[in-house]
């Protein structure tokens, strides 16, 4: 199953999603807002705590379905002593995630790119309900 990757998320958070219940997440690393921007709600992602460039087959994390995702620039100007003013505007994207299952990488689709979101093989998941 090919799946866009979320990486860098701290094992907090991971450990969070899996107890079950939706969680809405703040990411604000460019790489993962691009991925963000390019699923719609409903998508599956993966999710891992390894850094994007240091992704390798065998890694394991986690899959989430998305259920809602909102892109948001924030621009904040400083003033210090009148003098100096300090523009910056800094990108997030919040999104409400969905525990699917545990899962591992079994081959990587595409190198980590600032541009592009990193796309990775991860083992089907297989998920059985009593009842």
């Amino acid at each position: 199953m090919e799946c866009i990757t979320l990486s860098g998320i701290s094992p907090q958070v991971i450990e969070e999603l899996r107890k079950g219940v939706p969680r809405t997440v703040e990411l604000t690393s460019a790489h993962n807002v691009i991925a963000l921007s390019t699923v719609a709600p409903g998508a599956r992602v993966f999710m891992t705590s390894v850094d994007c460039e240091d992704i390798v087959i065998g890694d394991t994390g986690i899959i989430v379905e998305i259920q809602s995702v909102s892109i948001t620039m924030k621009h904040v100007v400083e003033v210090s002593q009148g003098y100096h003013v300090m523009e910056r505007e800094r990108m997030s994207a919040r999104c409400k995630l969905k525990y699917i299952s545990n899962t591992t990488i079994k081959a990587t689709v595409s190198p980590c790119r600032l541009t592009e979101p990193r796309r990775v093989d991860v083992v089907r998941p297989v998920i059985f309900h009593a009842g």
